[in-house]
């Protein structure tokens, strides 16, 4: 799953930077026909562009995550659904449904707090992750977190025996958050409810890790700290060693690719 989130990853970039010239032209173009036109007052639609427009390119991707989640979340408030939620939206190592669930959990919250509290997170770091790492390597990025952060959390599971369902974006908003932290260690944070206090990133991922694994080693059950530590630790090791050993390699699949793609428009005659 890994590698196929990585390698669509690097084809969606290669679109993306081949077609970024003529996207130029056409807004450009758009631009011009806007100004040609008569404007409308309390125009709808021309609202929601400027919003979109001003947010960051971080917080647009993020955008359709947050919906996704939204969404899913949506799905738990309807009695017809719930025992196909319990089977695929929720991770556990005992249940039927074992592959599937590893991604679709990471979308899956049935607190409105702990949605609302891991949607904000991820919301707040989301500018700095993407200048990092580029949206498109972020989104591969964020969904191998939840694969890994939930396959670490069933190998806990599976030694202590507690066969508990799990769900929440969590594991994979760790991983944004220590590869952040681990980035920029020095950048000041501050608790949303006590904005006087501050810290730096460094200290705070270093807490959130002692946590977490005070809670696996005791055996706490307010989150699933296995799941949040296999996200940190992923987050930590991939933008050390990570990006060295897989996003910067991609060259022989996007060579590939444009060949491929190359071959394809000769025989259509373009």
């Amino acid at each position: 799953f890994t590698g196929t989130a990585f390698g669509s990853a690097a084809i969606w970039q290669y679109e993306s930077l081949k077609s970024r010239v003529q996207t130029y032209f056409e807004a450009a173009r758009a631009d011009w026909l806007d100004k040609m036109r008569p404007q409308k007052r309390g125009d709808f639609r021309k609202q929601v562009n400027s919003w979109w427009n001003n947010l960051t390119e971080g917080q647009r991707t993020v955008t359709g995550i947050i919906a996704a989640n939204v969404f899913v979340f949506c799905l738990w408030r309807l009695p017809g659904m719930r025992r196909m939620m319990f089977t695929y939206f929720t991770s556990n190592p005992s249940s039927r449904a074992l592959c599937s669930p590893m991604v679709l959990s990471t979308f899956s919250h049935f607190s409105l707090f702990h949605m609302a509290a891991n949607m904000y997170v991820l919301w707040s770091f989301s500018s700095s992750i993407v200048s990092l790492l580029g949206c498109e390597q972020f989104i591969a990025v964020y969904l191998s977190a939840g694969v890994i952060s939930t396959f670490v959390s069933y190998v806990a599971k599976m030694v202590t025996g507690r066969f508990e369902p799990s769900l929440g974006a969590s594991g994979a908003i760790m991983t944004v958050l220590a590869a952040v932290c681990t980035k920029m260690p020095e950048a000041k944070l501050a608790i949303i409810l006590l904005p006087m206090f501050t810290f730096t990133a460094g200290s705070a991922l270093k807490a959130i890790i002692a946590f977490d694994t005070a809670g696996l080693v005791l055996g706490w059950r307010l989150f699933d700290h296995a799941a949040h530590l296999g996200g940190a630790l992923f987050g930590m090791w991939y933008v050390t060693h990570g990006h060295e050993l897989i996003w910067k390699n991609r060259e022989p699949l996007v060579k590939a690719w444009h060949e491929l793609r190359t071959k394809n428009t000769g025989k259509g005659g373009g």
